[in-house]
């Protein structure tokens, strides 16, 4: 089958919507880090929008700082790929020609820092995971001890990790009187323009106090909020969208027809008008990042693990479960009253939406996929949720059983007995800390990890609430335990 590239987009059938522009003419303004599927039905499709209306220095150079995996999908492309929007009728499809190339990083540091290096990188954006910030989830600063970090301090210009190659072009930037770029998180991080800001600056000054200094003072990271499900590949997708196209894509990404996008409105060099993606500006973006982290992701973190343990599969499957919907109406009840009053938010009507885009049946988001890196996830989505409830003296109970939740799929089994898939960079501290005599001391020694509980084992509220839930779970199982915590 013919493959998916410039030469063959004419031959594409009328109903597929493809770029409007000559994609030869297009100057890379965006360096991209960690091209993933988010990214490409992302950002990356809001870009495509900004160029079909006709910009043409919004181009985006993406990398890989892992795996050539995606390169190598896209490369024979020209770095097309299809866009396919599924809702449960009929399949949008869209090829999207915003990312011109794809490096990756192991294989050649220098390339991708050359390309951080052009005058005409004006953004460096992230979606790097939040591990991929090298910090501290519970504290928000630079982890010193990672090894990439220390990999980089060591030798800059052969930098692994996201603060060293950004480092390590700011410092030549500055060097050959290059005004700095924009960095700009796309990650599900609590203030991530501040949580990037604080990491990057750490990291210059342990590298030279002046560069430090450079940093602090120059360097500009506006946070943002971003909101797109977006499911992993699977292996029938791309023959289902070949077939469509009447041409072959090795790799091309499913979402749903929603997203959001709101930005703080602070660039150093100029911006895309990604408003005509459907992107929103702001002075402030901490209320829309609250609410959604707290709301869409904090529940996405429930349904995937106390729905793993429960066995379902797909986000649809605990979402069409009444007895998992009343659970996370519930969580949610819990949720609302800690999010800013007075900004304009809507949560009644945000769950309703929430709950309609979970039910998608055409997604097939896994569980398992939502549940990966959960160590780096939970301070951010749950964890200082309990918290203030806990300030303003509130009552805890789908909060804790949500937490349990994730400590009780961290031990490793579901209900039937049968292996978690965990993929945690933590993973190895979790499966110490669960093999106790007891529930109540493996749930007591997982809640003492600090890197993601911090001190919250020593609220004595918190701790009893949290362990007397995990009790259930251990005894009676995830459905037994939340139907018992509903009645």
């Amino acid at each position: 089958m013919t493959r998916l590239c410039d030469k063959t987009l004419g031959d594409l059938p009328g109903s597929v919507v493809r770029p409007r522009y000559d994609r030869a003419g297009v100057i890379p303004g965006i360096v991209h880090l960690g091209i993933g599927a988010f990214h490409r039905a992302h950002q990356a499709a809001m870009t495509e929008a900004v160029l079909n209306a006709g910009a043409r220095d919004w181009g985006i150079r993406a990398a890989s700082l892992r795996s050539p995996d995606t390169r190598n999908a896209l490369e024979p492309q020209n770095g097309l790929y299809t866009l396919a929007v599924r809702d449960g009728g009929p399949e949008q499809l869209q090829v999207i020609g915003a990312i011109s190339d794809v490096l990756v990083a192991p294989e050649s540091p220098r390339r991708l820092i050359d390309a951080l290096l052009a005058p005409s990188t004006r953004i460096v954006s992230l979606t790097v995971t939040e591990k991929g910030y090298c910090h501290d989830p519970a504290s928000g600063t630079l982890d010193e001890a990672h090894p990439d970090i220390r990999h980089d301090l060591n030798d800059i210009s052969a930098s692994r990790s996201a603060p060293g190659l950004i480092i390590a072009a700011l410092a030549q930037r500055r060097a050959a009187g290059l005004k700095p770029f924009t960095v700009l998180s796309c990650d599900n991080l609590p203030g991530n323009g501040r949580v990037t800001h604080r990491v990057l600056s750490r990291f210059a000054a342990l590298v030279d106090p002046g560069l430090g200094a450079f940093v602090t003072n120059e360097l500009v990271c506006p946070s943002g909020m971003v909101d797109r499900i977006v499911p992993a590949t699977t292996d029938a997708d791309p023959l289902t969208v070949s077939s469509a196209l009447g041409m072959s894509d090795a790799w091309p990404i499913m979402t749903e027809p929603f997203t959001q996008w709101v930005i703080e409105d602070r660039f150093t060099q100029g911006r895309p008008e990604w408003e005509l993606g459907g992107a929103e500006f702001v002075s402030d973006v901490a209320p829309f990042e609250k609410m959604k982290l707290r709301m869409l992701n904090g529940a996405h973190s429930t349904f995937a693990y106390l729905g793993g343990l429960a066995g379902h599969v797909f986000v649809a499957d605990a979402a069409n479960d009444p007895l998992f919907v009343s659970l996370i109406e519930r969580l949610w009840a819990e949720i609302s009253p800690t999010l800013p009053q007075g900004a304009g938010l809507d949560p009644a009507g945000y769950a309703q939406k929430l709950l309609a885009r979970f039910r998608n049946p055409a997604l097939r988001h896994r569980l398992s996929q939502i549940a990966m890196d959960g160590s780096q996830k939970i301070p951010q989505r749950l964890v200082n949720t309990i918290r203030e409830r806990r300030a303003s003296g509130a009552p805890l109970l789908f909060l804790p059983l949500a937490i349990a939740g994730f400590l009780r799929y961290m031990a490793g089994k579901n209900d039937a007995g049968g292996p978690n898939e965990i993929n945690d960079p933590l993973k190895a501290m979790f499966a110490r800390a669960s093999e106790q005599e007891s529930p109540e001391l493996a749930a007591t020694q997982m809640l003492a990890i600090e890197p993601v509980f911090g001190d919250l084992l020593r609220d004595d509220v918190i701790r009893n609430a949290v362990v007397s839930q995990y009790q259930r779970l251990a005894s009676l199982g995830a459905r037994a335990t939340i139907q018992a915590s509903l009645s």
